[in-house]
């Protein structure tokens, strides 16, 4: 898990810091319009709503943003506009790269992603060329300071999950994409609150990666995801810590 949770960690601080919250507020309303349009505009009957609100919340995102959002993917109108792409990649050193893109203009978004690579390196590749080195997961993060790992593999079993693993200061729980949120809400029943759960892409394989190769792929990343239409990148790297503190 080692390109899912490390460059989902470089986000996180990116986003934590950065002060123009323009551009992180507008990626989360697409996502909020997008899961709005496609399952309804109650959180409590669309788990994937409520994960984007979730994390629109933890970004500083204001109520009424997030309302407005979730009215225009439920009532219709320019929230229709909206398509979900997923482009797939290779990055520098072999890394295989997939871009998920919320986007009305397909065109436009295309051209932006091709840009990025012919300047940062990398290709698009065809459908299917990446996509089967992923595997499509629901990923919930506890975080170690609350519960002992026994105890939550236990409980996290017993809720239907597929594995615990420590990722830093975090355990994250795999499920099957559709047991995502019945194992979500066995754990909160059970007094354990995760802080993120979402559906992701996990790499099957790592590829190492390091010096001037590791540095290519983050750069490529960052430059990928100030795209505004790029909504979520997944990538197979696995570059050692003290690579990464150097050049991440």
């Amino acid at each position: 898990m080692a390109g899912h949770s490390k460059w989902h960690n470089i986000k996180i601080k990116k986003e934590k810091t950065d002060k123009a919250r323009a551009k992180v507020f507008g990626k989360y309303s697409r996502e909020i319009i997008v899961a709005a349009r496609e399952g309804g505009g109650n959180p409590d009957a669309n788990f994937r709503l409520r994960s984007a609100i979730d994390r629109a919340k933890e970004q500083g995102m204001p109520a009424d943003n997030i309302q407005r959002a979730i009215a225009r993917g439920a009532g219709g109108g320019a929230g229709e506009n909206f398509e979900e792409i997923l482009y797939e990649a290779y990055a520098p050193g072999g890394v295989a790269l997939l871009i998920r893109a919320a986007t009305d203009n397909r065109n436009r978004t295309a051209a932006d992603v091709r840009s990025v690579f012919n300047k940062q390196g990398g290709n698009l590749a065809e459908s299917g060329a990446v996509s089967w080195m992923f595997e499509r997961k629901g990923v919930l993060e506890v975080p170690k300071a609350k519960i002992d790992e026994d105890e939550l593999m236990l409980a996290a079993l017993e809720a239907g999950a597929e594995d615990v693993r420590t990722e830093g200061d975090v355990y994250q729980v795999t499920t099957a994409p559709s047991d995502l949120d019945k194992v979500r809400q066995a754990l909160v029943a059970g007094g354990i609150v995760p802080t993120a759960a979402e559906l992701t892409w996990l790499p099957k394989n790592t590829v190492e990666v390091g010096g001037r190769d590791a540095e290519r792929v983050l750069k490529l990343m960052e430059a990928l995801d100030d795209l505004d239409d790029v909504q979520q990148l997944y990538a197979n790297f696995d570059i050692p810590e003290e690579i990464l503190q150097q050049v991440g």
